[in-house]
Protein backbone atom coordinates (compact mmCIF):
# COMPACT_ATOMS: atom_id res chain seq x y z
CA UNK A 1 0.00 0.00 0.00
CA UNK A 2 1.24 3.24 -0.96
CA UNK A 3 2.09 5.91 2.02
CA UNK A 4 0.43 8.30 0.93
CA UNK A 5 -2.94 7.08 0.95
CA UNK A 6 -2.83 5.43 4.40
CA UNK A 7 -5.12 7.83 6.72
CA UNK A 8 -3.54 9.69 9.69
CA UNK A 9 -4.99 9.30 12.94
CA UNK A 10 -5.69 12.32 14.60
CA UNK A 11 -4.16 12.70 17.71
CA UNK A 12 -5.40 15.75 19.87
CA UNK A 13 -3.74 17.76 22.24
CA UNK A 14 -3.07 17.37 25.93
CA UNK A 15 -6.48 18.31 27.65
CA UNK A 16 -7.11 19.85 31.36
CA UNK A 17 -11.19 19.07 30.89
CA UNK A 18 -10.46 15.32 32.17
CA UNK A 19 -9.12 16.99 35.58
CA UNK A 20 -11.89 19.48 35.80
CA UNK A 21 -14.66 16.61 35.37
CA UNK A 22 -12.68 15.15 38.03
CA UNK A 23 -13.20 18.30 40.55
CA UNK A 24 -16.87 18.02 39.54
CA UNK A 25 -17.18 14.55 40.44
CA UNK A 26 -15.11 15.10 43.82
CA UNK A 27 -17.67 18.06 44.78
CA UNK A 28 -20.71 16.62 43.73
CA UNK A 29 -19.86 13.47 45.86
CA UNK A 30 -18.95 15.54 48.85
CA UNK A 31 -21.70 17.98 48.34
CA UNK A 32 -24.30 15.43 48.35
CA UNK A 33 -22.97 13.53 51.44
CA UNK A 34 -22.46 16.70 53.56
CA UNK A 35 -26.59 17.13 51.76
CA UNK A 36 -27.85 13.98 53.41
CA UNK A 37 -26.29 14.95 56.62
CA UNK A 38 -28.25 18.01 56.98
CA UNK A 39 -25.32 20.00 56.99
CA UNK A 40 -25.39 23.97 55.57
CA UNK A 41 -22.58 23.66 53.12
CA UNK A 42 -24.13 20.79 51.30
CA UNK A 43 -26.34 22.52 48.89
CA UNK A 44 -23.83 24.99 47.78
CA UNK A 45 -21.03 22.31 47.37
CA UNK A 46 -23.71 20.15 45.57
CA UNK A 47 -24.41 23.55 43.25
CA UNK A 48 -20.83 24.52 42.53
CA UNK A 49 -20.35 20.48 41.49
CA UNK A 50 -22.63 21.40 38.57
CA UNK A 51 -21.39 24.44 37.64
CA UNK A 52 -18.19 22.96 37.32
CA UNK A 53 -19.84 19.49 35.36
CA UNK A 54 -21.32 21.85 32.62
CA UNK A 55 -18.28 23.68 32.23
CA UNK A 56 -16.11 20.60 31.72
CA UNK A 57 -19.00 19.49 29.62
CA UNK A 58 -19.45 22.85 27.35
CA UNK A 59 -15.76 23.17 27.20
CA UNK A 60 -14.89 19.42 26.21
CA UNK A 61 -17.88 18.75 23.64
CA UNK A 62 -16.57 21.92 22.08
CA UNK A 63 -13.09 21.48 21.29
CA UNK A 64 -14.40 17.88 20.20
CA UNK A 65 -17.38 19.61 17.99
CA UNK A 66 -14.36 22.16 16.62
CA UNK A 67 -11.86 19.60 15.39
CA UNK A 68 -14.47 17.89 13.99
CA UNK A 69 -15.76 20.94 12.04
CA UNK A 70 -12.50 21.44 10.84
CA UNK A 71 -11.90 18.58 9.44
CA UNK A 72 -9.59 17.03 11.77
CA UNK A 73 -11.48 13.71 11.88
CA UNK A 74 -10.87 10.39 9.75
CA UNK A 75 -12.48 7.10 9.05
CA UNK A 76 -10.47 6.09 11.92
CA UNK A 77 -11.84 8.59 14.34
CA UNK A 78 -15.10 8.11 13.10
CA UNK A 79 -14.63 4.41 13.61
CA UNK A 80 -13.57 4.76 17.13
CA UNK A 81 -16.69 7.18 18.00
CA UNK A 82 -18.92 4.71 16.29
CA UNK A 83 -17.29 2.00 18.80
CA UNK A 84 -17.66 4.23 22.10
CA UNK A 85 -20.70 4.81 21.45
CA UNK A 86 -21.65 1.28 21.08
CA UNK A 87 -20.25 0.03 24.24
CA UNK A 88 -21.62 2.69 26.04
CA UNK A 89 -24.98 1.96 24.83
CA UNK A 90 -24.29 -1.59 26.31
CA UNK A 91 -22.86 -0.29 29.66
CA UNK A 92 -26.44 1.19 29.81
CA UNK A 93 -28.42 -1.93 28.81
CA UNK A 94 -26.31 -3.21 31.33
CA UNK A 95 -27.31 -0.65 34.10
CA UNK A 96 -31.31 -1.34 33.06
CA UNK A 97 -30.99 -5.38 33.09
CA UNK A 98 -30.05 -4.81 36.60
CA UNK A 99 -33.14 -2.86 37.49
CA UNK A 100 -35.14 -5.77 35.51
CA UNK A 101 -33.42 -8.27 36.90
CA UNK A 102 -34.49 -6.68 40.81
CA UNK A 103 -37.91 -6.44 39.54
CA UNK A 104 -37.91 -10.16 38.53
CA UNK A 105 -36.28 -11.63 41.89
CA UNK A 106 -39.05 -9.57 44.05
CA UNK A 107 -42.03 -10.60 41.81
CA UNK A 108 -40.81 -14.68 41.00
CA UNK A 109 -38.67 -15.72 44.24
CA UNK A 110 -38.87 -13.32 46.99
CA UNK A 111 -42.77 -12.27 47.44
CA UNK A 112 -43.85 -16.18 46.19
CA UNK A 113 -41.39 -17.37 49.66
CA UNK A 114 -42.46 -15.02 51.47
CA UNK A 115 -46.32 -16.17 50.89
CA UNK A 116 -45.01 -19.90 51.48
CA UNK A 117 -45.42 -22.36 54.02
CA UNK A 118 -42.11 -21.64 55.62
CA UNK A 119 -42.63 -17.76 55.17
CA UNK A 120 -45.86 -18.18 56.82
CA UNK A 121 -43.79 -18.92 59.95
CA UNK A 122 -42.50 -15.11 59.87
CA UNK A 123 -45.07 -13.41 58.33
CA UNK A 124 -48.14 -14.89 59.09
CA UNK A 125 -50.87 -13.83 57.12
CA UNK A 126 -49.10 -12.07 54.27
CA UNK A 127 -50.44 -12.77 50.81
CA UNK A 128 -47.84 -13.95 48.02
CA UNK A 129 -49.57 -11.34 45.35
CA UNK A 130 -48.25 -8.40 43.29
CA UNK A 131 -48.30 -5.42 43.82
CA UNK A 132 -46.86 -5.49 46.97
CA UNK A 133 -45.31 -3.57 49.75
CA UNK A 134 -44.04 -6.32 51.58
CA UNK A 135 -44.70 -7.73 54.68
CA UNK A 136 -43.19 -4.83 56.82
CA UNK A 137 -45.67 -2.29 55.11
CA UNK A 138 -48.17 -1.01 57.29
CA UNK A 139 -49.45 2.26 55.07
CA UNK A 140 -51.66 1.02 51.63
CA UNK A 141 -51.38 2.14 48.56
CA UNK A 142 -52.63 2.01 45.22
CA UNK A 143 -50.42 0.81 42.28
CA UNK A 144 -49.92 2.33 38.77
CA UNK A 145 -50.81 -1.28 37.27
CA UNK A 146 -52.32 0.00 33.92
CA UNK A 147 -56.01 -1.59 33.22
CA UNK A 148 -56.73 -2.38 29.93
CA UNK A 149 -56.70 -4.70 27.10
CA UNK A 150 -53.33 -5.93 27.66
CA UNK A 151 -53.16 -8.76 24.73
CA UNK A 152 -53.75 -5.99 22.28
CA UNK A 153 -51.08 -3.43 23.84
CA UNK A 154 -48.42 -6.04 24.27
CA UNK A 155 -49.04 -7.27 20.75
CA UNK A 156 -48.68 -3.34 19.40
CA UNK A 157 -45.59 -2.62 21.47
CA UNK A 158 -43.95 -5.59 20.45
CA UNK A 159 -44.69 -4.98 16.49
CA UNK A 160 -44.22 -1.18 16.74
CA UNK A 161 -40.89 -2.18 17.91
CA UNK A 162 -40.23 -4.70 15.34
CA UNK A 163 -41.94 -2.29 12.78
CA UNK A 164 -39.19 0.50 13.73
CA UNK A 165 -36.61 -2.23 13.48
CA UNK A 166 -36.67 -2.71 10.42
CA UNK A 167 -37.26 0.16 9.13
CA UNK A 168 -33.55 1.16 9.03
CA UNK A 169 -32.96 -1.42 6.25
CA UNK A 170 -35.05 0.68 3.73
CA UNK A 171 -33.35 3.38 5.24
CA UNK A 172 -29.45 1.85 4.94
CA UNK A 173 -30.50 0.95 1.56
CA UNK A 174 -32.53 4.01 0.21
CA UNK A 175 -35.51 3.02 -0.30
CA UNK A 176 -38.02 6.20 0.27
CA UNK A 177 -40.83 3.82 -0.69
CA UNK A 178 -40.55 0.57 1.56
CA UNK A 179 -39.22 3.22 4.72
CA UNK A 180 -42.84 5.57 4.50
CA UNK A 181 -44.69 2.25 4.39
CA UNK A 182 -43.16 0.94 7.15
CA UNK A 183 -43.09 4.27 9.32
CA UNK A 184 -46.96 4.38 8.40
CA UNK A 185 -47.65 0.97 10.02
CA UNK A 186 -45.83 2.28 12.78
CA UNK A 187 -48.10 5.09 13.07
CA UNK A 188 -50.87 2.77 13.13
CA UNK A 189 -49.92 0.28 15.35
CA UNK A 190 -49.68 3.79 17.65
CA UNK A 191 -53.04 4.09 16.96
CA UNK A 192 -54.07 0.74 17.56
CA UNK A 193 -52.28 1.10 21.03
CA UNK A 194 -54.24 4.14 21.97
CA UNK A 195 -57.46 1.93 21.51
CA UNK A 196 -56.71 -0.28 23.97
CA UNK A 197 -56.49 2.24 26.62
CA UNK A 198 -59.32 1.87 28.98
CA UNK A 199 -58.49 3.28 32.44
CA UNK A 200 -55.02 4.69 33.38
CA UNK A 201 -53.94 7.16 30.46
CA UNK A 202 -50.38 7.94 31.41
CA UNK A 203 -48.55 4.87 30.46
CA UNK A 204 -50.27 4.26 27.15
CA UNK A 205 -50.02 7.88 26.11
CA UNK A 206 -46.06 7.77 26.79
CA UNK A 207 -45.92 4.77 25.24
CA UNK A 208 -47.18 6.39 21.80
CA UNK A 209 -45.28 9.32 22.22
CA UNK A 210 -42.08 7.58 22.38
CA UNK A 211 -43.04 5.56 19.41
CA UNK A 212 -44.06 8.59 17.13
CA UNK A 213 -40.99 9.99 18.51
CA UNK A 214 -39.09 7.30 17.16
CA UNK A 215 -41.09 7.56 13.39
CA UNK A 216 -40.20 11.30 13.62
CA UNK A 217 -36.34 10.76 14.92
CA UNK A 218 -36.30 8.06 11.91
CA UNK A 219 -37.43 10.30 8.98
CA UNK A 220 -35.13 12.95 10.29
CA UNK A 221 -32.15 10.57 10.00
CA UNK A 222 -33.50 9.76 6.74
CA UNK A 223 -33.76 13.44 5.73
CA UNK A 224 -29.78 14.07 6.49
CA UNK A 225 -28.75 11.38 4.59
CA UNK A 226 -30.63 13.11 1.66
CA UNK A 227 -29.34 16.54 2.51
CA UNK A 228 -32.85 17.76 3.04
CA UNK A 229 -31.49 20.28 5.93
CA UNK A 230 -34.81 21.79 6.47
CA UNK A 231 -36.62 18.55 6.83
CA UNK A 232 -34.36 17.21 9.14
CA UNK A 233 -35.07 20.21 11.33
CA UNK A 234 -38.19 19.71 11.41
CA UNK A 235 -38.65 16.37 12.11
CA UNK A 236 -35.46 16.66 14.61
CA UNK A 237 -37.41 19.59 16.26
CA UNK A 238 -40.75 17.40 16.63
CA UNK A 239 -38.66 14.80 17.98
CA UNK A 240 -37.63 16.76 20.95
CA UNK A 241 -40.67 18.21 21.46
CA UNK A 242 -42.60 14.82 22.13
CA UNK A 243 -39.82 13.65 24.74
CA UNK A 244 -40.65 17.13 26.44
CA UNK A 245 -44.50 15.86 26.41
CA UNK A 246 -43.25 12.32 27.25
CA UNK A 247 -41.40 13.94 30.41
CA UNK A 248 -44.77 16.34 31.40
CA UNK A 249 -46.39 13.35 31.01
CA UNK A 250 -44.23 11.27 33.37
CA UNK A 251 -44.25 14.47 36.28
CA UNK A 252 -47.72 14.37 36.09
CA UNK A 253 -48.13 10.95 36.60
CA UNK A 254 -45.75 11.10 39.59
CA UNK A 255 -47.39 14.17 41.59
CA UNK A 256 -50.88 11.85 40.90
CA UNK A 257 -49.03 8.90 42.39
CA UNK A 258 -47.70 10.55 45.52
CA UNK A 259 -51.09 12.79 46.02
CA UNK A 260 -53.58 10.50 45.18
CA UNK A 261 -52.67 6.80 45.30
CA UNK A 262 -50.28 7.49 48.80
CA UNK A 263 -47.36 5.77 46.42
CA UNK A 264 -44.40 6.91 47.66
CA UNK A 265 -40.51 6.11 47.34
CA UNK A 266 -41.38 4.60 50.86
CA UNK A 267 -44.24 2.24 49.94
CA UNK A 268 -42.08 -0.95 50.56
CA UNK A 269 -40.59 -3.42 47.70
CA UNK A 270 -43.09 -1.86 45.09
CA UNK A 271 -42.93 1.83 45.33
CA UNK A 272 -38.82 1.69 45.14
CA UNK A 273 -38.75 -0.78 42.18
CA UNK A 274 -41.54 1.24 40.29
CA UNK A 275 -39.84 4.76 40.91
CA UNK A 276 -36.46 3.31 40.58
CA UNK A 277 -37.09 1.96 37.04
CA UNK A 278 -39.53 4.67 35.59
CA UNK A 279 -37.69 7.15 37.30
CA UNK A 280 -33.68 6.56 36.14
CA UNK A 281 -35.73 6.38 32.14
CA UNK A 282 -37.24 9.84 32.97
CA UNK A 283 -33.57 10.80 33.48
CA UNK A 284 -32.05 9.33 30.31
CA UNK A 285 -35.05 10.70 28.50
CA UNK A 286 -34.23 13.96 29.49
CA UNK A 287 -30.57 13.35 28.68
CA UNK A 288 -31.33 12.18 25.13
CA UNK A 289 -33.85 15.51 24.96
CA UNK A 290 -30.81 17.30 26.07
CA UNK A 291 -28.56 15.44 23.09
CA UNK A 292 -31.06 15.91 20.74
CA UNK A 293 -31.68 19.98 21.18
CA UNK A 294 -27.62 20.04 21.17
CA UNK A 295 -28.05 18.51 17.29
CA UNK A 296 -30.87 20.38 16.46
CA UNK A 297 -28.92 23.57 17.55
CA UNK A 298 -26.04 22.62 15.91
CA UNK A 299 -27.62 21.76 12.33
CA UNK A 300 -29.50 25.33 12.72
CA UNK A 301 -25.56 26.30 12.90
CA UNK A 302 -24.75 24.82 9.89
CA UNK A 303 -23.11 21.73 11.06
CA UNK A 304 -23.56 18.55 9.41
CA UNK A 305 -23.95 17.21 5.81
CA UNK A 306 -25.33 14.17 4.49
CA UNK A 307 -22.01 12.03 4.50
CA UNK A 308 -20.72 13.34 7.78
CA UNK A 309 -23.04 13.28 10.75
CA UNK A 310 -22.04 11.01 13.21
CA UNK A 311 -22.87 13.06 16.40
CA UNK A 312 -26.63 13.12 15.05
CA UNK A 313 -26.65 9.57 15.00
CA UNK A 314 -25.27 9.00 18.06
CA UNK A 315 -27.96 10.63 19.69
CA UNK A 316 -30.50 8.42 17.36
CA UNK A 317 -28.66 5.20 18.42
CA UNK A 318 -29.43 6.64 22.56
CA UNK A 319 -33.04 7.70 22.07
CA UNK A 320 -33.88 4.49 20.49
CA UNK A 321 -32.24 2.86 23.13
CA UNK A 322 -34.12 4.67 25.16
CA UNK A 323 -37.51 3.85 23.42
CA UNK A 324 -36.79 0.06 23.64
CA UNK A 325 -36.34 0.10 27.42
CA UNK A 326 -39.75 2.08 27.83
CA UNK A 327 -41.35 -0.49 25.40
CA UNK A 328 -40.23 -3.41 27.54
CA UNK A 329 -40.43 -1.15 30.70
CA UNK A 330 -44.39 -0.43 29.94
CA UNK A 331 -44.94 -4.58 29.56
CA UNK A 332 -43.21 -5.79 32.82
CA UNK A 333 -43.81 -2.64 34.98
CA UNK A 334 -47.38 -1.38 33.97
CA UNK A 335 -49.05 -4.52 32.78
CA UNK A 336 -47.84 -7.50 33.60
Amino acid sequence: MNAQTIEKYFVPEPSIYPIIGSISLLLLGTGASFWVNSLAAGPWITALGFAVLLYMLFGWFGAVIRESETGKYGKNVDSAFRWSMGWFIFSEVMFFAAFFGTLFYVRVISVPDLGSEVGQLFWPGFKAAWPSAGPHATETFESMTWVGKSTLAIVAVIAAAAMLTFAHGPMEKGKKGQLQIMLGLTLLIVALLLASLSVSWVPVINTALLLASAVTLTWAHWSIRQGNRGQFNLFLALTLLLGVVFLGCQVYEYVHAYHELNLKLTSGVYGATFYMMTGFHGLHVTIGAIMLAVMLARSLSGHFTKDRHFAFEAAAWYWHFVDYVWLLLFVVVYIL
